[in-house]
Formats: structure tokens, C-alpha cells, sequence
């Protein structure tokens, strides 16, 4: 019986289950012959580059054990960077370096690593320990991203976030992923990262949610996380809707940093992006896909530019101005 009322409650909430998730919208709008596209985190920054959407910039590439000694050449250049597989999954397999200190490097943490450190690691992304599939991999070395001063009062020594979730072109939903200590400064819910909701209409953050807990304050920082204005907001939304057009994926997960210097960088593109974002927005993926798929209907398939399709979520799903309103004055 309990069981049985609360999935009613969730269904009336417009909440989307996995089985939902995976029959209705990643089988029905996803072709698995464009998965590769979104795999291949190296594949997917050609194509956005391709495309002109800014992506961090890639120093290197290195996909076999002889190439490991090629290391040196790619780095030298570079203080800080960042090592992650090409094929990864949930931030397994992410090296951050922050900077060097003589022969050493140091991590985002600040461990010192030695270069047979370094090639290890690299040697073991390569051998597919982190890839999807455990199948063999390369390893992307590419610009570090360094978050802004908004996002670094909230946030614990990593890089903040954003996912939004794109059904056929049209931004549904959005949250901040914040690091913390415990998630060892990665931007992954699993680890213990804090999801935040997002109004798509503004930008503005609502309550967090830390292991599905609802929170008001960073506990690393204690700073509150609602009432702060994502900056670049418009170009973010527009930047998610783009990548419909670049992948062909109708259902997809958009992950976006905020670079204090080159501004919004499309990160990667997830065609099985997880369900946890309904509890960061306290709102139903369901419901929102529907309004979309109603549009759509009413469209007769025809395909809207960027601007419109953006406009018209900023429409269906803002948050009512008077949640947003207690949300700045607590």
C-alpha cells in the first residue's frame, strides 16, 4: 500500500523513473550509431570545434605505451592541466595538475606526483580501466579550467558544473554541480558532490541537495548556494540546445564549466544522463519532457532555431518569481 501511494505521488509529481528514462526517451530519441559521438570525449571536442562551440582547449593525445614518453614534449609548455580517458565515465580516471614545483607536479589538492606518477596513471587509462566498457582507451591532456569567484565561494578546490538535460533541442532542466571535500573536489553526485537546482528562466540557483538530502549551505564553505546568478546564463541555454543540432541525440545530458577566463565551455555530452537532477530542481523531468513533446506535436516535426527553442523553455519552466525571491532574501 505505501509503496503503491508514493508512486502515484511521484507520477502525479511528473517524476521520470529509469525504466521511463530508458524506453521513452534514450531508446526512443537516441540512435545507438550516434553514441560514439558523445563516447569519445576526443571525438565529441573535434566535433564541437568543428562547429565553433568553445570547448577547453586539447594539448595532447596519447594512445599507446610507447607514446607515454611523449608526455614531456606535450606538457612542457603547460604549469597546469588536466589527464582524464577519452572514453571515461563519472570522473574516474580525472588527474588534475595545478602547477609544478621543480621536477614534480602538483594535484588540484596539492599532492606532489612524480612523472613516473603520471605515466603510470596514463598507462593504466590506456590499458581501459576507466572506459566504458573496459575496453582500450587514449588519454586527453587539455587546458585546466579555473572556476570564477562566484562559483569558487561555493565550491571545494574543483571545478563547478553545469548539466542540462536537451530533449530534441530544448533545455527541460538544469542544476550546478558543486565539489566537496568528500567528493575530492570532483563535480559527481555519486562521490558526494552537491546537485543545485537551476531556474531555467534566470540562471538562479534554488536549494541544494547532498546525498539526496536537501541543504541550504556548502559544508565545506558554509556559504548558501541559493540566490547566486549563473553568469552568461542566455549563452549557456543557447550553447545546450546547439548540441541537439551537433549530436542528433533528442535526449541528452549537456555538461558545461564556467572558465573565469574564456567564459561558458561545453565539457562533454552524455546520452544517458542520470536521473538526480529531479531532486536538485524538486520538480519532474516527466513533466517537463511531455510540455516539450506537446510542442513538438504542435511543430508537426518542423525544427525551430536555437533562439526559439530556447525562449520557449525560459517560458514553460521558470520558477515563480516568489520562490525566487525568498530564495535571495534567505
Amino acid at each position: 500500500m505505501f509503496w503503491s501511494k508514493t508512486r502515484k505521488a511521484l507520477r502525479a509529481r511528473g517524476v521520470m523513473g529509469i525504466n521511463q528514462r530508458n524506453g521513452d526517451y534514450i531508446l526512443r530519441y537516441n540512435k545507438r550509431s550516434l553514441y560514439p559521438l558523445v563516447d569519445d570525449k576526443i571525438q565529441t571536442k573535434k566535433m564541437a570545434l568543428d562547429a565553433g562551440i568553445r570547448v577547453p582547449h586539447m594539448y595532447g593525445t596519447i594512445a599507446t605505451e610507447q607514446g607515454i614518453s611523449t608526455l614531456h614534449r606535450v606538457v612542457e609548455q603547460h604549469r597546469d592541466f588536466v589527464i582524464k580517458p577519452a572514453q571515461g565515465a563519472g570522473g574516474d580516471g580525472i588527474m588534475v595538475i595545478a602547477d609544478r614545483f621543480e621536477d614534480y607536479f602538483r594535484s588540484a589538492s596539492g599532492r606532489i606526483i612524480t612523472t613516473e606518477e603520471l605515466e603510470h596513471h596514463i598507462s593504466g587509462i590506456i590499458s581501459g580501466i576507466y572506459s566504458l566498457g573496459g575496453h582500450r582507451d587514449q588519454a586527453l591532456i587539455e587546458y585546466r579550467v579555473r572556476s570564477t569567484e562566484l562559483f569558487n565561494r561555493i565550491s571545494f578546490e574543483g571545478v563547478p558544473d553545469i548539466r542540462i538535460i536537451v530533449l530534441k533541442g530544448y533545455p527541460v532542466a538544469a542544476m550546478l554541480r558543486l565539489p566537496t571535500r568528500q567528493s575530492q573536489g570532483k563535480a559527481n553526485l555519486h562521490q558526494g558532490a552537491i546537485g543545485v537546482g537551476l531556474d531555467l528562466a534566470s540562471g538562479v540557483t534554488l536549494d541544494g541537495t547532498w546525498h539526496n538530502l536537501k541543504i541550504e549551505r556548502h559544508p565545506d564553505t558554509a556559504n548558501p548556494v541559493a540566490g547566486l546568478t549563473v553568469p552568461d546564463w542566455q549563452e549557456c541555454l543557447e550553447l545546450a540546445a546547439r548540441c541537439y543540432d551537433l549530436t542528433g541525440l533528442g535526449y541528452l545530458g549537456v555538461d558545461l564549466v564556467m572558465d573565469h577566463e574564456h567564459g561558458p565551455m561545453m565539457l562533454e555530452l552524455n546520452a544517458r544522463p542520470g536521473l538526480n537532477i529531479q531532486i536538485a530542481m524538486d520538480d519532474g523531468l516527466l513533466r517537463r519532457c511531455q510540455i516539450v513533446e506537446k510542442q513538438l506535436e504542435a511543430l508537426k516535426g518542423e525544427t525551430r532555431p536555437v533562439a526559439e527553442r530556447v525562449a520557449f523553455a525560459k517560458q514553460q519552466f521558470a520558477v515563480a518569481g516568489p520562490v525566487l525571491a525568498e530564495q535571495k532574501e534567505g
